[in-house]
């Protein structure tokens, strides 16, 4: 019978533990979450001079929240040729990543993001605008 009650008393405060961790997670760190994503609502996209930035691999990146992406982008002869993505937490926005060929083709971050994975194109694009940015210009 004692071990009965002991084994009750270690369910309950593990139940308690449980309910309380829920009740952090769903207070503060879901608010602190979608803070950061909320920034992407808004965010809005410069012109990339392209005619001042000289050849060369520049690394750029942004965080908003859980999605974050580190890019390089290549410049030859004031074209974006290339863009790797170095690093990308996106949840479910790896579908994003395709958007850099719409950069290269466009010359420009001022493109479709893509379709349901909106956020990751925006912190995949604002990575590509901070990376020519780092540029020296």
């Amino acid at each position: 019978m004692g071990k009965r009650k002991l084994l009750i008393r270690v369910l309950v405060v593990i139940a308690i533990v449980v309910a309380a961790a829920i009740v952090v997670f769903v207070t503060v760190v879901i608010p602190k979450l979608e803070e950061g994503l909320k920034v992407l609502d808004t965010i809005e996209f410069d012109s990339l001079d392209l005619a001042s930035i000289k050849d060369g691999s520049y690394e750029g990146s942004y965080s908003a929240g859980i999605v974050k992406a580190t890019v390089r982008v290549k410049v030859e002869n004031h074209a974006i040729t290339d863009i790797d993505i170095l690093k990308h937490d996106n949840g479910k926005g790896k579908a994003a990543e395709a958007i850099t060929a719409d950069v290269i083709k466009n010359q420009s971050v001022q493109v479709d993001v893509i379709t349901g994975a909106t956020y990751s194109s925006k912190v995949i694009l604002k990575a590509i605008e901070n990376a020519v940015a780092s540029s020296g210009q």
